[in-house]
Parts: structure tokens; C-alpha cells; sequence
């Protein structure tokens, strides 16, 4: 063989490797999905690329996790999780209580009020085992767990938990913030 058709060969061997493996990892590992719409700027804008774990993972208070699209829309939603099975949610006077307690929400523009969608849904309210209530960042803009379309999420409908935008890349606003609540 020559010199030529041995560097084709390893060049192809090189590119099969590298296709498997990255199959591997956007099967298994990851997954890649995109923002539509502005219900959660300030932190996420429409357009913006994301990666997000691919699996199950148990969501956690202050996630921005990726919704199937068995939640009444036709598209996936991306929205961050406020409260995880046992939690007692409330909306009172353009506040988040959960579990009594208001919460901490430094990702959100000064002055943004919470309150309670059109929904059937009474306030305090219990999020049911295996569900989550998530919300949108552009409370105003945001159809998420106050509505009767969306309502409590079930966690075998979170398609990832979001671990970096990748357009851009860098910002000064807290992306991921986790919060506890007593």
C-alpha cells in the first residue's frame, strides 16, 4: 500500500471512531436543544443553543430542565423547576412561597410579581410524588405549572436537566441558581 492509502485508511478509521463517539455521547450523555420563545429572559433568550443531561436525573429546586412535548404544546418547553414532590407551593401578593418560606429568585429583573395563572389551581397547593412545578423566568410571558395546559410536570417527562447555553457562552446573570428552602 502506499503511503497515501494508508493515511485514507486511518484518516476513515479516525472519523468512524470519532462519529460512534459522538453518537455515544448525544445518545447517552447529552442532548442538544434550542430556545423558542422568551419565556425565560432574562437567563435564556430565543435562539439560544443548550446542552442538557440526556437520562434520568432527579430534578432539584432551581433546575432548568427541557419539558417533552406531552405537556399540551406541540414543542418542548424549557422552563426551571421550583418545586420537587412534598413541596407546598403558594402564590401570595406577587410572591413565591414554597413550603412557606419565600424564595430567593436573583435571576429575575427587579420588580417581576408572581401570580397565579388562570388555572383551576388553589394556593398553598402540594406537588404530588413523581411530578414537579416549574415556571418561566418572564413570569408574564410564561405558560408553566400555573396553567391547566401545563400544570404539575411529571419527572418522566423532563427529556434533561440544562447544564450550559452554548450561544452565548458567557453572561453575567446567574444561569443555574439553587436555593433551599427549610
Amino acid at each position: 500500500m502506499t503511503r497515501l492509502t494508508e493515511f485514507l485508511y486511518e484518516a476513515a478509521e479516525v472519523a468512524a471512531v470519532a462519529l460512534i463517539g459522538v453518537f455515544l455521547l448525544f445518545t447517552f450523555a447529552a442532548r442538544v436543544a434550542g430556545v423558542d420563545g422568551d419565556s425565560m429572559l432574562p437567563t435564556l433568550e430565543d435562539g439560544q443553543a443548550l446542552v442538557l443531561t440526556a437520562g434520568p436525573r432527579e430534578p432539584e429546586r432551581g433546575d432548568i430542565v427541557v419539558l417533552s412535548s406531552n405537556n399540551g404544546h406541540r414543542m418542548p418547553l424549557v422552563k426551571r423547576v421550583i418545586a420537587v414532590a412534598g413541596d407546598e407551593i403558594g402564590l401570595v401578593y406577587g410572591r413565591v412561597l414554597v413550603n412557606s418560606a419565600e424564595i430567593n429568585e436573583p435571576y429575575l429583573p427587579a420588580g417581576v410579581m408572581t401570580y397565579p395563572a388562570s388555572s383551576g389551581m388553589a394556593y398553598p397547593v402540594r406537588v404530588p410524588p413523581g411530578h414537579v412545578f416549574v415556571m418561566g423566568d418572564n413570569r408574564g410571558r410564561s405558560s408553566d405549572s400555573r396553567s391547566d395546559m401545563v400544570g404539575f410536570v411529571r419527572t418522566d417527562d423532563i427529556l434533561g436537566k440544562v447544564l450550559f447555553r452554548t450561544k452565548p457562552f458567557i453572561r453575567t446573570d446567574p444561569f443555574r441558581f439553587t436555593y433551599q428552602v427549610k
